[in-house]
């Protein structure tokens, strides 16, 4: 191949498109991305340098952590701690916001990542991925946790990396999707898979089908007809797909289209969801939108949520457009 796009150059034309623009975006990103090759380097290389397996704690969430969650999470912070872009940082494993060291200058971004998403598979060798998001902040004072508590219609950038047989990312800051992949050879992400758009409608659905007595009627409903097939009212037949990866999930739905759901359930009343706002169905909802598709609760799009907390949870529903809406109608008739 010639000419090919470097992830470092698209950013730069982008950014030559704005006359207001400085630099420090493009350099900001420029580290996330460093952050992610050195966690692609160390989930290929596995159980040859110990980090597989459980590091028998839990996160603030009561999950328990593997140890990737812990390293990966600290590969994010000691990244962008000290490169005077940041005025703080959120990541799903620690319960409070993450200050910058008073030793590093402030910048004027605010980052939010989940470093391992989809970590209950990575002793399995399946795909996992990390998640970030990024928000504007006026410089000058200390961030609060209030200050990350802005619905997602404010990020100015949201993304993901697969690590999978190829190590990809997924990228939009509000003008379109673009996917990435990493050339390993000269260590450099190349434009592969230019303004992803998602069919409006599709025949895959993907859901832990173990919940389902679980489930409001709204969504058993939505589930049934697609079991139904060509006998059913849509007429037609769905083919079902659980990964238990969001990244990887999302990824097949820009790529192909169809729904992905984790919906609202009665398994832990005590739980509004399932998947964190901040951390996972924010920047999905900005990504699988500016790809041309739908994210809601069933009951409201996501990106209008007014977070309460760093860790507050929600249903998901997201995909092709014409899918969600269905989701979403089923609710209001309920």
């Amino acid at each position: 191949m010639t000419n090919r796009v470097s992830l470092t150059q698209f950013i730069i034309e982008q950014q030559r498109e704005l006359p207001e623009a400085s630099g420090t975006f493009s350099l900001l990103l420029n580290n996330i991305v460093t952050a992610c090759k050195q966690i692609s380097h160390l989930v290929n290389q596995g159980d040859l340098v110990g980090i597989l397996g459980s590091a028998e704690s839990e996160n603030v969430q009561g999950e328990v952590q593997k140890k990737l969650d812990i390293i990966t999470h600290d590969i994010m912070v000691n990244a962008l701690n000290w490169t005077g872009q940041l005025a703080g940082m959120a990541s799903e494993e620690v319960d409070n916001i993450i200050a910058i060291p008073e030793a590093y200058p402030k910048g004027k971004y605010l980052v939010l990542f989940d470093p391992l998403d989809g970590s209950s598979n990575i002793d399995l060798n399946l795909t996992v991925g990390t998640i970030f998001s990024i928000l504007r902040y006026s410089e000058g004072e200390e961030p609060t946790v209030e200050d990350f508590l802005r619905p997602g219609t404010e990020q100015v950038c949201a993304g993901f990396v697969l690590y999978g047989p190829s190590t990809m990312m997924v990228l939009t800051t509000g003008h379109g999707v673009n996917g990435f992949t990493l050339d390993q050879d000269i260590g450099e992400f190349i434009l592969t898979h230019p303004n992803i758009k998602i069919p409006e409608e599709a025949s895959e659905f993907a859901i832990n089908m173990s919940n389902q007595r679980f489930w409001e009627k709204p969504v058993q409903r939505y589930v049934e007809e697609c079991l139904q097939g060509v006998e059913g009212p849509r007429g037609k037949n769905f083919n079902m797909r659980w990964l238990a990866s969001l990244v990887a999930e999302v990824y097949r739905i820009l790529t192909r289209g169809g729904i992905f759901m984790y919906p609202y359930d009665f398994k832990d009343p005590s739980k509004a969801g399932r998947l964190r706002l901040l951390y996972e169905a924010n920047p999905m909802a900005f990504i699988i939108e500016q790809a041309g598709g739908a994210c809601s609760t069933g009951r409201e799009r996501i990106l209008d949520i007014k977070p309460t907390g760093i860790h507050q949870r929600v249903p998901l529903i997201l995909g092709s457009k014409k899918e969600v809406e269905r989701v979403v109608a089923y609710h209001l008739d309920s």
